[in-house]
């Protein structure tokens, strides 16, 4: 799991092939302005998701994990708090991985709560279990997909 702010993702950009792509759409795209949906940015291989959602607080919340994606979060508006957790610590599984969807969920607490203002991003490997939407109030997200073959 990394945490940090998306002036220094020049940083990340050597750990995965699709990570220079996913940082360079962010960066360059007027993410305020667009709708909510999902933009193509290298095929299966990179995506984004753009929503308003509403924060849920931390006992509204699971832990979830991806096997065949990483995820890029990146927070435009609003405060998020996301709660991580090593996913080898996970123990209380929560319905069956749904690999169609990329998505297993645990009934575990997390470890620790990140705070992320707007302009920050954390990277969340599929080791890092984490359960997203743990603030309060409106919340403005890119969710990027990195393929992680």
């Amino acid at each position: 799991m990394i945490l940090d702010r998306l002036q220094n993702a020049g940083r990340y950009v050597r750990m995965h092939k699709g990570f220079k792509a996913a940082f360079d759409f962010l960066k360059s795209a007027k993410l305020a302005s667009l709708a909510p949906g999902q933009y193509p940015v290298d095929g299966e291989c990179v995506f984004v998701f753009l929503k308003h959602d509403p924060g849920r607080g931390r006992s509204g919340t699971r832990l979830e994990i991806h096997r065949k994606y990483v995820d890029i979060q990146l927070v435009i508006a609003g405060s998020e708090e996301v709660g991580w957790k090593p996913a080898a610590e996970c123990t209380q599984q929560d319905g069956q991985f749904d690999t169609s969807r990329d998505l297993g969920f645990f009934h575990d607490q997390p470890l620790l709560w990140l705070p992320m203002p707007p302009g920050t991003f954390g990277i969340f490997f599929p080791e890092d279990a984490h359960a997203p939407l743990g603030g309060q109030g409106a919340l403005h997200k890119a969710i990027v997909k990195v393929l992680v073959k």
